[in-house]
């Protein structure tokens, strides 16, 4: 278990030293990381100072998988406060695993990165804090009780992204 978690940490390492190092687009990008699984009554924040933007920005949410997660899709309750209080929530529903049962995502090991869209083009209306909170909300078919624990789940990231492209 110990071997499994130090192997997944360092290719995570690895894949976010490549992806910084000629990352020219990013404006905020941090991740939390589970030693078991993703519970359901944990709900990740992440907070941010950020100007009012007149130039869109591309907001992700990026998870970190391996073999253990065992669903097709993803559910989650996104909610994104504003400085003023204002509170905008989201339930989205992403697709993981290809119809053969492969997990989709980028990655060389048992662990794949999926960097999933969460608002597109995006201006943000007033400087000031911000937070995101993601909450997961996979439930299995048939059954109305959530997902205690999601398996498989190793990191969870919100990335801001400019709309430039680099040149």
């Amino acid at each position: 278990m110990i071997r499994k978690i130090l192997t997944t940490s360092f290719f995570a390492l690895l894949l976010g030293i490549t992806t910084v190092s000629c990352d020219e687009t990013q404006v905020f990008d941090e991740y939390k990381t589970f030693e078991d699984g993703w519970p359901k009554k944990e709900a990740v924040r992440f907070e941010f100072e950020q100007e009012a933007s007149k130039k869109p920005l591309n907001l992700f949410v990026n998870i970190r998988n391996n073999n253990d997660y065992e669903f097709s899709n993803l559910f989650l309750i996104v909610k994104l406060e504003q400085p003023e209080g204002k509170i905008l929530v989201d339930t989205l529903e992403y697709q993981m695993a290809n119809p053969d049962g492969t997990l989709m995502g980028e990655g060389f090991s048992d662990v794949k990165e999926s960097k999933l869209w969460y608002k597109e083009n995006y201006q943000f209306p007033v400087k000031g804090k911000y937070a995101v909170t993601i909450q997961q909300a996979v439930r299995q078919n048939g059954k109305l009780k959530g997902v205690e624990v999601l398996k498989g789940v190793t990191e969870l990231g919100f990335r801001i992204e400019s709309t430039a492209t680099i040149k």
